[in-house]
């Protein structure tokens, strides 16, 4: 009778200090997510910029002169490649978590064996994996339109990156917050985009007034696009160095606002 008892003992499944699986089944889950529906979620970020370039290569023109030394439309397509960088990452996550709220599938991660860390950042991997993609695809078509210069590749990863995972951060962020889809397009329309075109993606802050470029330079998009930036063209607007570090710091800070905020069930339990 005892040796029946013990047969049948139930243990508890015991996965170490990180569910490994299950954090690689949730990133792919979330890699696929966006992998199917690659030209919503790939090609138009990138069509967005070139239309961007265009239109106002065009309009102003590299006769107009040079900006940090280099000619306006060189200076310009990295900050639009690192606007659709930020922007992207931003609706990954705040996506996947209001969809998940509203179509109720978000049980599914809520009940499988997955700490708050683990999914936190397996959703915000994957953001930085789409943003990444958007960067190389953008980078290679706009190499056959302008003559784009490399300065240090480790500046454009490390940027892409920092950006990516600090506004994939904040989308988690408000995708708990936001209980319909206007709740998103405002804090789309009200926050990331102006902050995004306020950050010197289309000039350099020097010309702004000591008030604005104060401003400015208090600005994350800002240094995580002159960060961006630099990698190409070797000249950035404020302190690289200062930049890092600021984001490293941030990273880590709207990271843990969203780990907290999911480990506590804000808005998602009952």
């Amino acid at each position: 009778m005892i040796e029946i008892e013990k047969k049948y003992i139930i243990y508890e499944k015991r996965f170490g200090y990180v569910n490994w699986i299950g954090f690689w089944t949730l990133y792919k889950k979330e890699v696929l997510r966006f992998l199917k529906v690659v030209i919503q979620t790939i090609i138009s970020p990138l069509v967005t910029s070139l239309l961007f370039l265009f239109v106002l290569s065009l309009a102003i023109g590299n006769e107009k002169g040079e900006v940090l030394g280099f000619p306006f439309i060189n200076f310009l397509a990295p900050g639009l490649i690192a606007m659709q960088v930020i922007q992207q990452a931003f609706s990954h996550s705040s996506s996947s978590i209001m969809i998940g709220k509203i179509q109720g599938n978000i049980v599914d991660i809520l009940y499988a064996p997955l700490t708050a860390g683990e999914i936190t950042l397996a959703i915000n991997l994957a953001a930085c994996t789409r943003s990444l993609i958007i960067a190389l695809f953008s980078i290679i078509v706009f190499s056959f339109i302008i003559d784009l210069e490399y300065y240090n590749f480790f500046y454009i990863f490390i940027f892409t990156f920092l950006g990516a995972f600090i506004l994939s951060s904040i989308g988690i962020i408000i995708g708990l917050w936001a209980e319909k889809f206007d709740h998103m397009a405002s804090a789309t329309n009200f926050i990331i985009v102006p902050l995004s075109f306020l950050s010197g993606t289309f000039y350099s802050i020097d010309r702004l007034p000591d008030v604005l470029k104060s401003v400015s330079e208090m600005n994350p998009f800002f240094y995580i696009i002159d960060g961006f930036r630099y990698g190409f063209l070797g000249t950035a607007d404020g302190s690289i160095q200062f930049g890092l570090l600021y984001l490293i710091l941030l990273s880590f800070i709207t990271w843990f606002a969203a780990y907290i905020l999911f480990k506590n069930g804000y808005k998602i339990k009952s």
